[in-house]
């Protein structure tokens, strides 16, 4: 009897989390992560430049502070970046859509550095908003996340929806970001499995916030990840209405 009954138990486990799953009753609040909450730590200061490290010998780069020959609109049909470019930074034209890379990559190191708006303006996910698509698919978010209460898995660092941060190591408003990535691509088999997942390495200001965290598919607003079989994708830049800026960004394939 009592195997019955934990047979029965699970059964009725399996259907209730199979109900929670189901697509048309999933909202923005049904992913959001508010517990536990990343600690807050003091990143350290840069020791050199203020720009951190120049691009290495063997790097690509992807924009030195001049122009945006690299770049194109994300929108369908491509055509030209349409985001501004001014001291040595390149920033968000809201409502003018995403930017990606000309190129693709797969496995790279890459770099870049970012500032939200000095001026602090709304909350939560309103503040300096954007984000940093490995391959055009997969989100490391860029966010204020000084003083600035939100879900822990949509906070600087995390994987958006997915990974909250190890630690929060954002700087305030206005001053300017770095982090340093490590990615691989995921692999599939013929049969369009994922036999291998995405990994991520981030160090934000100096500080490691996702350690080799495999990436469990696509990171949507709403809904679960989905896994869809792919090749070599760019680095797209998210436009998410806030005037997010942009710098030293170079890479290097692995």
């Amino acid at each position: 009897m009592k195997k019955i009954t934990m047979i029965v138990a699970g059964i009725l486990t399996a259907a209730a989390s199979h109900a929670q799953l189901q697509p048309s009753k999933q909202t923005p609040e049904s992913s959001e992560l508010w517990t536990p909450v990343p600690r807050v730590i003091t990143p350290g200061k840069p020791s050199t430049a203020v720009s951190g490290f120049t691009a290495p010998s063997d790097a690509t780069v992807l924009f030195d502070g001049k122009n945006l020959d690299q770049w194109v609109s994300a929108n369908e049909g491509g055509g030209a970046a349409p985001w501004t470019v001014a001291d040595g930074a390149l920033t968000c034209a809201p409502k003018k859509g995403d930017i990606q890379t000309k190129k693709n990559f797969t496995d790279y190191q890459l770099h870049i550095e970012w500032r939200t708006p000095a001026k602090v303006e709304g909350s939560g996910q309103g503040r300096g908003n954007s984000g940093i698509f490995m391959q055009g698919i997969y989100e490391l978010q860029v966010l204020d996340s000084y003083n600035n209460p939100t879900y822990s898995n949509g906070q600087a660092g995390s994987i958006y929806k997915q990974t909250m941060p190890l630690v929060n190591a954002t700087v305030g408003p206005g001053e300017w970001q770095t982090y340093d990535v490590v990615y691989t691509a995921p692999h599939f088999n013929k049969d369009g499995q994922m036999t291998i997942p995405p990994y991520i390495t981030v160090i934000h200001n100096g500080v490691v916030v996702q350690n080799h965290t495999a990436i469990q598919g696509t990171t949507p607003y709403i809904g679960q990840p989905n896994i869809t079989p792919h090749g070599a994708g760019p680095i797209k830049l998210q436009d998410h209405n806030n005037t997010t800026s942009f710098r030293n960004i170079w890479i290097r394939e692995i």
